[in-house]
């Protein structure tokens, strides 16, 4: 146990103190963000044929390809993001409260990337309201699109609603050392407040968290996106029940990695080895490793299916994709990660904070590169083969590889914001870590001083 007691200092240290590796952040993000922008406005001038991705036309390439596996991607690490976040609340794991919001934080940003590919892959972005918005009592009885756009935005409603509630005991007990300049905002949060309303809102919370868990398997990743792809039968690499699970499993282990990630650079930056203790990282990576063999038992249902005596379509199909390099290197990413975390349990000395940020960065590669993968192989070998001999080829332009860069810069200056205005960790955890730390030191001076009188 760390001899420093956690305190309202360690917490208000993000909002308060400003690097200059801050600003350097901040630079490098927005700039990662802007050269996406500009490569959109591109798009937005000429179309989408500068990405390839206009129509199939007979050269058999795919009109979904990196921005859909991206919005695959962050979806993912959304829904995987919230479901952490509910879980610390309703199953009371308490090592994990320092990290909850981080959680609920990642998973507001990553909506917001997934929304924001759904603008881009439209073309036009006016589609959003004369397709989507303008018809949606129409459209969403039967339209992928106008599903998606429902489940996200009752997914970041959701969130932000957990998330605003939980923010109003912290800033109103924080107020006086909270910087003027916000004081607008902070008066939104907390309009009405009074503390007799903690009781309430704390069941609201647990509410919310349980109806989150609930919704978990029938929305979004673990319902509507994977549906999108498992009900169409004329494409045998996305057709089948697996789907669902397959999809909520990537989504766990990208969520988790996310938080390992985040947690790690504000564990450095702000000095909080004593909040964030690498007990943390221990249970996170334990989570990660549980998570990577699910995914990965998954997918030998889907290789066995597909490659032992199976119909033509669904062979040609997996014996593409088995003998595509992307998608082993996916799977020897999440493999080689599973081995580590098996080896760190008996061998505990192996562990480090470094290893565990390694072991993140490569399953959030691994995801990522597996659902391109899937949606483009997918695109290339549908049943009804309306290539003639040979599938046409994909080749991502750099427009939509600047997507993925840019969208982390995008995520990155959101936490870099955020945290500038509101603490990205809960009093509520400082307030148990200070309980802990304190019935640790009276448990420790009860132990010397019954060694001192038995001398």
């Amino acid at each position: 146990m760390s001899t420093k007691s956690p305190s309202k200092a360690d917490l208000l240290r993000p909002i308060r103190e400003t690097s200059t590796a801050y600003y350097v952040l901040v630079a490098v993000a927005a700039i990662a963000f802007g050269l996406f922008l500009l490569g959109w406005a591109y798009q937005l001038a000429e179309g989408m044929i500068v990405t390839g991705l206009g129509d199939w036309g007979t050269g058999g390439g795919v009109t979904w390809g990196i921005y859909i596996g991206a919005f695959i991607w962050w979806v993912g690490i959304a829904h995987g993001g919230i479901i952490l976040s509910a879980a610390v609340r309703l199953l009371g794991m308490e090592r994990y409260m320092p990290v909850a919001r981080l959680a609920e934080l990642l998973t507001l940003g990553a909506l917001s990337a997934a929304g924001f590919y759904i603008v881009v892959h439209l073309g036009r972005p006016d589609r959003m309201v004369t397709s989507v918005i303008g018809h949606y009592h129409i459209t969403v009885n039967n339209s992928p699109l106008v599903w998606d756009v429902t489940v996200i935005t009752a997914y970041f409603v959701l969130t932000a609603t957990y998330l605003a509630l939980t923010l109003r005991y912290d800033i109103s007990r924080l107020r006086d050392d909270l910087p003027d300049r916000y004081g607008p905002i902070y008066s939104l949060l907390t309009i009405g407040y009074s503390e007799r309303e903690d009781a309430v809102i704390q069941r609201m919370v647990w509410w919310i968290a349980l109806a989150i868990i609930i919704m978990a398997p029938l929305l979004l990743h673990g319902g509507v996106i994977p549906w999108l792809f498992a009900v169409i039968p004329s494409m045998p690499r996305w057709f089948g029940a697996v789907q669902g699970p397959q999809f909520l499993t990537i989504a766990l282990t990208s969520a988790i990695s996310g938080v390992i990630i985040l947690s790690a650079a504000f564990r450095r930056a702000y000095d909080w080895d004593h909040i964030i203790t690498d007990d943390v990282f221990r249970g996170l990576l334990l989570w990660l490793g549980f998570f990577s063999l699910l995914f990965l038992w998954l997918q030998l249902q889907q290789v066995t299916a597909g490659s032992f005596a199976p119909p033509i379509d669904l062979s040609v199909v997996w014996s593409a994709t088995l003998s595509d390099p992307i998608y082993i290197v996916a799977m020897l990413l999440v493999g080689l990660v599973l081995a580590f975390i098996f080896a760190q349990t008996l061998r505990p000395s192996l562990f480090s904070r470094g290893r565990a940020i390694v072991c993140a960065v490569a399953v959030l590669t691994a995801t990522l590169l597996e659902k391109v993968l899937f949606v483009v192989e997918g695109m290339f070998h549908p049943s009804f083969e309306i290539y003639a001999a040979t599938p046409g080829y994909y080749i991502p332009s750099l427009i939509e590889i600047a997507s993925v860069i840019g969208t982390i810069g995008m995520v990155s200056l959101f936490f870099l914001l955020v945290a500038k205005i509101v603490p990205v960790l809960e009093l509520h955890a400082i307030e148990h870590l200070q309980a802990e730390h304190q019935e640790g030191r009276t448990s420790d001076h009860a132990s010397r001083q019954s060694a001192s009188e038995d001398e």
